[in-house]
């Protein structure tokens, strides 16, 4: 049993009384930079852990969607978790779980299992995050303004990334891929020993049960999710339609989403309640979240496939380019708190430069693109990825806040989740993938003429060479093609938002006390009883 807590000025009774009251919530900063590191399998190590474990690419990009997937769906059960442990006991379990995960993974053979481990690191590293994030708020901004927390939390998240990544390659170049996961091992170990020479069990308020939670909603969504990512990601290697296993879990996955909707509006209080879809400007904020999610998802189909397969880079060499990405973040992160919370300028027009910035990106691309350029003249380029996501990710989430009541601003986020880290991603990367299936060979049809009696006539004429360096340049010109109409795609956008007028807001809503917040939880589970 913890200890009750009164609220009052800022402070955290959860640390014990040796731990200097300067440097209890930067160390809370750091626990939450370790779970943001950690995860269930790392892309920086991509290329190693098909060799090492036998997979396929889309294996590997199953396993983080999964993850995420348990990050997006996990986010309806933060607050009611929070009510019901203490704040030790949610991070000591969620630092134990990711030791596990971390450790079995490199070990385990059976997909389906690595799918459910991946999908449990999700929602731990969640979990952990929220923990430390939620008690450090009234740090970062006393007024809790939201425009202050999303700018620098996403400026932690989106770094970390970057981070993460970073590492994971360098591991797997000077050692072996599983150094990442013994390296996020020993991060959990040193967490689990912080928090139990460090903190005490501390509640803020009376204990809340777990129950009137819609599990069998949460399941079910759960798989939707998971089956409607497995389309997405193996759409290319099952051949779509042509594959009896891609058209029976199509069918599977409509009858799943049919079974979700159907129970939200049957069971009185469900994991996603309807109520949460008729907020006024919720829709368009998903549609503009998804368009954005799939023009950026270039980074992972064309920008890897370039630089892999054209450039012929090591992965120590693209990984150079996460240094600008990450100047971009910090960057963008800081014009949208400068743009958010200092000046507090139109959200759209906002969301309208984070949207050019992305042009930029998808334009930069397009005009350097070339197998004879050195790979940080990419730099500039990247920098404007980097900064479109720190302006991005920020303003979408406040404008989700502002538009949205408390009770189901946690099911919003739950849905914007799944369209940010999985729906928009997985759509872009299908929609490129099968457009460089296309583009490839119809190129190399079109520009073939150019191999005719003349060219073999050259002597001497060196056929391996020629055809590698025909291929590389068909590859080129097709994922040029795909950029330019991804920047078309963007500019309209861009042009579409200048169009558009929307009313400044000159009041922000702020986000109630924990206290009422657990208070109006205890009378929905009152009625919820009855």
């Amino acid at each position: 049993m913890g200890q009750p807590f009164h609220a009052g000025p800022f402070a955290m009774p959860m640390f014990r009384s040796f731990v200097p009251r300067r440097v209890q919530p930067w160390l809370y900063v750091c626990v939450a930079v370790t779970f943001q590191l950690s995860g269930g399998v790392y892309l920086g190590s991509l290329n190693q852990m098909i060799g090492g474990m036998a997979l396929m690419r889309e294996d590997i990009l199953m396993c983080m969607y999964v993850s995420l997937a348990g990050m997006a769906i996990y986010f309806p059960m933060l607050f009611r978790t929070k009510f019901r442990f203490t704040n030790k006991t949610l991070l000591t379990a969620s630092a134990a779980v990711m030791l596990a995960c971390n450790l079995a993974v490199p070990h385990i053979t059976c997909l389906p299992l690595l799918w459910v481990v991946c999908f449990v690191c999700g929602m731990t590293k969640i979990q952990g995050t929220f923990e430390c994030m939620s008690n450090i708020q009234l740090w970062m901004t006393p007024q809790r303004d939201f425009t202050v927390f999303f700018s620098w939390l996403n400026l932690l998240i989106l770094c970390s990334i970057q981070v993460s990544d970073l590492l994971a390659v360098h591991f797997s170049h000077h050692f072996n891929w599983t150094y990442m996961h013994l390296f996020v091992s020993g991060l959990m170990m040193l967490d689990l020993l912080f928090f139990g020479i460090c903190l005490r069990h501390v509640r803020f308020m009376r204990r809340l049960p777990l129950y009137g939670i819609d599990w069998l909603g949460a399941v079910l969504w759960s798989v939707f999710l998971i089956e409607l990512t497995y389309l997405l990601c193996y759409a290319d290697w099952l051949n779509r339609w042509d594959s009896a296993t891609f058209s029976r879990l199509a069918l599977a996955t409509v009858l799943t989403l049919g079974l979700c909707v159907w129970r939200m509006f049957i069971v009185r209080h469900p994991y996603l309640e309807p109520q949460m879809w008729t907020y006024r400007h919720l829709l368009p904020v998903f549609v503009l979240l998804a368009l954005t999610e799939a023009l950026l998802a270039t980074e992972y189909v064309l920008e890897e496939v370039f630089c892999e397969e054209v450039m012929h880079n090591a992965e120590t060499t693209g990984a150079l380019l996460d240094w600008p990405v990450l100047a971009g973040t910090v960057c963008g992160c800081a014009f949208a708190y400068w743009w958010l919370h200092t000046r507090r300028y139109n959200y759209l027009r906002l969301l309208t430069i984070g949207t050019a910035a992305v042009g930029c990106y998808l334009i930069g691309f397009y005009l350097m693109m070339s197998h004879h350029i050195h790979v940080m003249q990419l730099a500039p380029t990247v920098f404007f990825r980097g900064f479109a996501a720190g302006v991005l990710c920020p303003t979408f989430f406040v404008c989700l806040h502002e538009i949205m009541s408390f009770q189901h601003f946690f099911q919003a986020l739950s849905v914007f989740n799944m369209i940010h880290m999985i729906v928009g991603g997985t759509l872009g990367c299908a929609v490129y993938a099968r457009g460089l299936a296309h583009l490839v060979p119809d190129n190399m049809a079109r520009h073939g003429w150019t191999i005719d009696r003349v060219a073999f006539g050259c002597a001497p004429f060196d056929f391996g060479p020629f055809v590698d360096e025909y291929v590389e340049a068909m590859m080129e010109v097709s994922i040029r093609q795909i950029y330019g109409w991804a920047a078309f795609a963007c500019l309209l956008l861009v042009l579409l938002f200048l169009l558009y007028k929307f009313p400044v807001r000159s009041t922000l809503k702020r986000i109630p006390y924990w206290k009422q917040v657990g208070r109006a939880t205890r009378r929905w589970l009152g009625t919820a009883g009855r």
